[in-house]
C-alpha cells in the first residue's frame, strides 16, 4: 500500500500564511494533503501541520490568513539577531552545538511570557486544534539546554499547544517553552524542514518557505536527496520575485502579521497543482 507523507517547514508569521495558500490552492485544484499518512511539522509548519493533520478545512483556514491582524503586535526583532545565527552557524561542529548555541540566547533573552505566548499559539491553532489527531503528526524541536534534538507525537505525552510552542520558539523573539521541566527552542534551529523523518514513506511533498541550511544544518534538498532515488516527492517553494515583493528587505519582515495576507495570496497562487497532484495521486 502507497503511503504519503508531508512535510512543512519554517518562514515566521508569512510561512504560516504562504503555507496555508498553498494548501487552499492545491485542495481548489482537487489535491487534498489531508489524505497524508504523516504530517512533519518545523516551525510555522509545525503550526500549519497541526491544523492539517487535524482536519481542519484549508478554505476556511486561508479566510482567516485575510483577516486584519485585529491589533496584533509584530515581535521585536533585530539584524543582530540574525547575525548571531550565522555566526554561530559557522562556529559549530555539529548540530547538537549550534541548538544548545542558540538555546543560551533563547534563555537569556527578554520576550513576552511565556504563558502569554501559548495563549497566542492557541488562537493561532483555532479551537478545533487542541487534542493530537488520529493521523499521525510530528513535531520538531530543540533542547534549549543540550541542544539535542526532539520529536513530539501523540505518543510523546506532549501537549499538542506545547509542543507546537517549542517548535514556534524563535530565539531571541519567542520564550523557549518550558514542558517536562525542559525548555525548548525552534524546530528550525536544526533544519529549514523536518524532511528526514519522511524516510520509508513512498511518496513525500514538501512545502518549504525557506529551503537554504548551511555549515552543519541540512538543506531541504539535500534531505530529499537522501530519502533515496525510489521516493517520488514534489517540493513546493515561494515564488522569488513575489516573495521578496511581500517580505521586503528585512528578514524581520517575517513576523510582521500586517504581511500576512499578501502571503496567503501569494501561496495560493502558486501554480504547483500540476506538479504535486503528479506525486500525490495514483
Amino acid at each position: 500500500m502507497t503511503s504519503r507523507a508531508v512535510v512543512l517547514g519554517g518562514g515566521g508569521v508569512l510561512g504560516i500564511a504562504w503555507e496555508t495558500g498553498v494548501l487552499a490552492g492545491l485542495a481548489a485544484n482537487g489535491v487534498d494533503l489531508r489524505e497524508a499518512d504523516l504530517v512533519v511539522g518545523t516551525s510555522a509548519g509545525a503550526l500549519v501541520g497541526a491544523q492539517l493533520a487535524c482536519g481542519l478545512d484549508p478554505e476556511h483556514l486561508y479566510a482567516r490568513q485575510l483577516e486584519p491582524p485585529a491589533g496584533e503586535r509584530r515581535p521585536k526583532s533585530s539584524p543582530l539577531g540574525l547575525f548571531r545565527m550565522v555566526w554561530n552557524l559557522s562556529r559549530s561542529k555539529t548540530s547538537q552545538e549550534f541548538g544548545a548555541r542558540m538555546g543560551r540566547i533563547a534563555l537569556a533573552a527578554r520576550t513576552v511570557p511565556e504563558a502569554e505566548r501559548r495563549a497566542q499559539v492557541a488562537r493561532w491553532l483555532g479551537d478545533e486544534v487542541r487534542e493530537w489527531p488520529d493521523k499521525r503528526l510530528v513535531i520538531t524541536a530543540v533542547d534549549a539546554e543540550s541542544g539535542e534534538p526532539a520529536d513530539f507525537d501523540a505518543g510523546s505525552g506532549v501537549d499538542l499547544v506545547d509542543a507546537v510552542c517549542a517548535s514556534t520558539a524563535s530565539p531571541g523573539v519567542r520564550p523557549p517553552a518550558t514542558i517536562g521541566g525542559r525548555r525548548y527552542i525552534d524546530g528550525g534551529m536544526r533544519s529549514p524542514a523536518g524532511v528526514s523523518l519522511a524516510a520509508g514513506y513512498d511518496r513525500v511533498v514538501v512545502i518549504a518557505p525557506i529551503t537554504r541550511g548551511g555549515g552543519i544544518m541540512p538543506g531541504v534538498e539535500q534531505q530529499i536527496a537522501e530519502l533515496g532515488d525510489g521516493v517520488r516527492t514534489a517540493l513546493v517553494t515561494p515564488d522569488p520575485r513575489g516573495w521578496r515583493q511581500v517580505v521586503g528587505s528585512s528578514m524581520g519582515n517575517l513576523l510582521d502579521p500586517a504581511r500576512r495576507a499578501p502571503a496567503a495570496e501569494l501561496g495560493r497562487s502558486q501554480p504547483s497543482a500540476e506538479e504535486v497532484a503528479a506525486v500525490w495521486r495514483d
